[in-house]
């Protein structure tokens, strides 16, 4: 085993018995016949379960409407991308040329789906015990942020239904700007509604979620202003 495995090994609290299951969680369509999609078809399944569990077991009292809405926020590209980030995953995956050449180790979409293939390969190389365990670990802080009712809508979506019941025009969105530290993306954008004299300014590891984060700063302007 390499040095930066036993690193991601150390971050994920989990060391595998079959380190070729790590290694193929970790390889890209791009860079060879044996990658990892297999893995994340399985992976998605896993974590769509072991979320939807621990939410109903949370949540007694929400509707099958409310968790289906939570389970879709965790289990979003978005949070997943979020979480591969925090690993710092696309530092240790294996990317044709092309890809990595294009930026693929920083792309949500291939580190979502690389997060999913993780998931898989804990649960094949030590159970479903140890998976739900690893699970819940990552994405333990994104869990315990969630509430069900009206925190289920993300802000943008509050943000647009404001000012849609006050009959004014919906926000626009631009993105400022892009910068990478430490192999870890950082975007920031502009969010502009009529009602607020100056436009609102969110950052995020994904152009989404920075959009996200600039519509709640818009949204508490306008709250304490109404």
């Amino acid at each position: 085993m390499t040095p930066p495995l036993d690193l991601l090994q150390l971050r994920l609290g989990h060391r595998f018995a079959d380190a070729d299951l790590l290694r193929r969680a970790l390889t890209h369509r791009s860079a060879r016949r044996q990658h990892n999609e297999r893995l994340e078809f399985l992976g998605d399944a896993l974590l769509g379960f072991v979320v939807a569990e621990a939410l109903t077991r949370r949540f007694p009292d929400a509707s099958e409407g409310e968790l289906t809405r939570l389970r879709a926020r965790l289990v979003s590209g978005e949070a997943l991308a979020a979480a591969a980030s925090e690993l710092r995953l696309g530092e240790f995956m294996e990317l044709g040329h092309g890809e990595r050449k294009s930026g693929g180790q920083r792309r949500a979409s291939i580190l979502a789906d690389a997060f999913e293939a993780l998931v898989c390969a804990i649960y094949l190389d030590a159970g479903i015990d140890a998976c739900r365990e690893r699970v819940l670990h990552l994405l333990g802080p994104a869990l315990d942020q969630l509430q069900p009712g009206e925190a289920l809508k993300d802000p943008k979506t509050r943000l647009q239904e404001w000012l849609q019941s006050r009959a004014l025009e919906r926000p626009h969105y631009h993105l400022v700007g892009e910068q990478e530290r430490a192999g870890v993306w950082q975007f920031e954008v502009e969010c502009r509604v009529a009602a607020l004299l100056e436009p609102c300014r969110g950052t995020g590891g994904t152009r989404r979620g920075a959009e996200q984060a600039a519509a709640a700063i818009a949204l508490e302007q306008l709250q304490d202003h109404d």
